[in-house]
């Protein structure tokens, strides 16, 4: 069971900083693309921004600017460095992650 693991919330004044983390973990063969979304009290789930596996990168216009999505391939971990914070900006973040999987496997044996 794959699981995507988020750190690095909290409280900050206006034009301070903070950085998020994502850990997904689990029987992952490859991540493809990795992102942050946000959901403000009343409002709908919002796109943040997404990092594919290749590098590029997509932001919500409301950060771009003042966010940076980047990610560890290595460590399956995707981070967002918010700067600039605003009020607006508060809302709860999420992780999200295309991700192939590993299956348990199953057992072939060919008898000779």
């Amino acid at each position: 069971q794959v699981q995507l693991v988020e750190s690095g919330g909290g409280w900050v004044q206006a034009g301070g900083s903070l950085r998020l983390s994502c850990v997904a973990s689990g029987s992952i063969f490859r991540i493809n693309a990795m992102g942050w979304y946000r959901q403000a009290p009343g409002k709908q789930r919002e796109l943040v921004a997404t990092s594919t596996s290749g590098g590029s990168t997509n932001y919500a216009d409301s950060v771009k600017g003042r966010f940076t999505i980047s990610r560890d391939n290595a460590k399956n971990t995707v981070y967002l460095q918010m700067n600039s914070l605003r009020p607006e900006d508060t809302a709860v973040y999420y992780c999200n992650a295309e991700v192939q999987l590993w299956g348990q496997g199953t057992q072939i044996t060919v008898s000779s």
